[in-house]
């Protein structure tokens, strides 16, 4: 590559032969118009050996149907003292040039096209097994943090298991006596008294056109039935007790007053502790 570079540096045109070393042995270039036909290197590179290497190389060429007649010799400065034994056995006037080192840069590339193809593609699969190592860490991150928050929780929830486990009597114990209380609820507060209820009922009482006929009491549910002049004083009466604050210890329901046959109504409102 470097013996290609070269010729397309130093003899662009024509024929010439480039004479110049690489390390420890002599580059012998066949060029034409800047293109590299034949190069051999040759260990040592001294004058006896290119009488005897350079005349088999001519031969060489000419048997590849390269033209071994040349009128360029270009011989690197550092080989001076080999300028005579190449004009000797050239017959040509041989030119001193200073080929630099390393080569000047030239747009070529000898790889094959296929071999570029496979480097390209190796490329692109270390680019894609690198990501996917880095999803995979990622993923992995990702699943270790989860698996830690699940054991999180789980550990949470044992501790209040436990502690629900340890508050269970003393629960028990409170809700035991919210029932007790509830039950009791109607002996105890004055809300649920019948006399104290049926005091309240009279306040609310609209005008004398409305009257109670029949009052009943359980536990946690009363009734009241009564009968008013009008059906508008009845659903007044019915407002006035939803309303009043002693009885807001029950939700109070009526249905639509039944209308007697002196066009009186006749109603019935039913409450249930809240």
């Amino acid at each position: 590559m470097y013996a290609a570079q070269r010729a397309s540096t130093h003899a662009p045109n024509g024929s010439a032969v480039l004479i110049y070393p690489e390390g420890e042995t002599l580059v012998y270039a066949m060029t034409e118009n800047g293109k590299l036909s034949l190069a051999r290197v040759f260990e040592g590179g001294n004058g006896a050996q290119l009488q005897i290497e350079l005349p088999q190389l001519r031969l060489s060429a000419e048997l590849q149907g390269i033209d071994a007649s040349f009128p360029n010799v270009l011989l690197d400065e550092t080989c001076y003292e080999l300028r005579d034994t190449v004009e000797g056995i050239l017959s040509s006037p041989t030119d001193i040039v200073g080929i630099e080192l390393p080569p000047a840069p030239v747009k070529l590339n000898l790889l094959p096209d296929s071999w570029r193809r496979r480097r390209l593609q190796l490329t692109r699969q270390a680019e894609w097994r690198k990501r996917l190592l880095w999803i995979g860490g990622a993923y992995g991150a990702v699943l270790l943090l989860l698996f830690a928050y699940l054991g999180l929780l789980r550990l949470q929830i044992g501790q209040f298991s436990r502690r629900i486990a340890h508050d269970a009597p003393e629960t028990e114990f409170v809700r035991a006596t919210e029932a007790k209380w509830k039950a009791l609820a109607p002996a105890i507060d004055a809300h649920y008294y019948p006399v104290e209820i049926l005091l309240h009922l009279f306040e609310s009482l609209p005008s004398p056109d409305v009257r109670i006929t029949a009052y009943n009491q359980s536990a946690r549910q009363i009734s009241v039935d009564g009968e008013a002049n009008t059906t508008a004083l009845a659903y007044q009466f019915f407002e006035k007790v939803k309303k009043n604050p002693e009885l807001r210890s029950f939700q109070f329901d009526m249905a639509a007053p039944r209308i007697l046959s002196n066009d009186h109504a006749q109603f019935r409102l039913e409450g249930r502790a809240k």
